[in-house]
C-alpha cells in the first residue's frame, strides 16, 4: 500500500494519508521500525496486508529475524494472524508478540522486551499445547519459548539494547 506525505482525505487534519484516506505515518524507518526525518534513506518497509502461506511466512519472517529486522518480521506475522485461520491466530498472534519482543529489547527497552517475549513464549506454547500439532510449519514452539525466556531474562539483567541479528531466533529450531 503506497503512503504519502500529503491529505489526500481532505480531512484537514494534516496527518499523513494512505491511498484510502486511513492515517498512515509516512516517514521512512530504521532497521528496527523506529521513524526517521522526512528527507531520510530508511529501509523499505513490510507490505501491509499481505496473504501468504504459512510455510512462506515462516521463510519470509526468519529471513527478516536473520538480517536484523524483527520490526519487519513482527508485520509479517500479524499479516497472518489477521488473514489466518481462527484456529492458528493466537499462533501467528504469539510469534508476532516474540519479534516485536526482541524489537523492544534491540531498541534498548528491556522492560517492554521482556514482558512481549514472555507473553509471546506463553502465547506459543499455550497454543501448541491446545492444538496438539508439535512443530506447525516446521516451527519448533518449545525452542522458541526457551529463546523468548531466556532473553527476557538477560535483557531484563543487563538493562541494555541486544543485537537483534545475533540474538535472532531459528524460528524452525536447530543450530
Amino acid at each position: 500500500m503506497s503512503s504519502t506525505s500529503d491529505d489526500d482525505s481532505g480531512s484537514g487534519d494534516g496527518r499523513d494519508r494512505d491511498a484510502e484516506g486511513r492515517a498512515r505515518n509516512a516517514r521512512p524507518r530504521d532497521g528496527l521500525g523506529r521513524p526517521l526525518p522526512y528527507g531520510t534513506d530508511g529501509v523499505e518497509r513490510q507490505p501491509e496486508g499481505v496473504v501468504r502461506a504459512p510455510e512462506d511466512t515462516v521463510t519470509e519472517a526468519q529471513a527478516l529475524l536473520a538480517a536484523g529486522k524483527p520490526f519487519h518480521a513482527h508485520e509479517v506475522f500479524e499479516d497472518a494472524w489477521k488473514s489466518g485461520p481462527d484456529g492458528e491466530r493466537a499462533l501467528w498472534r504469539g510469534l508476532a508478540q516474540l519479534a516485536v519482543g526482541l524489537t523492544h529489547a534491540a531498541r534498548g527497552n528491556a522492560t517492554g522486551g521482556a514482558r512481549l517475549l514472555r507473553r509471546g513464549a506463553g502465547a506459543v506454547e499455550e497454543w501448541g499445547a491446545q492444538s496438539g500439532t508439535p512443530r506447525p510449519y516446521g516451527l519448533a514452539p518449545a525452542e522458541l519459548a526457551s529463546w523468548a525466556r531466556e532473553l527476557a531474562e538477560l535483557v531484563e539483567r543487563d538493562q541494555t539494547a541486544v543485537d537483534a541479528r545475533e540474538w535472532a531466533p531459528r524460528l524452525r529450531g536447530g543450530a
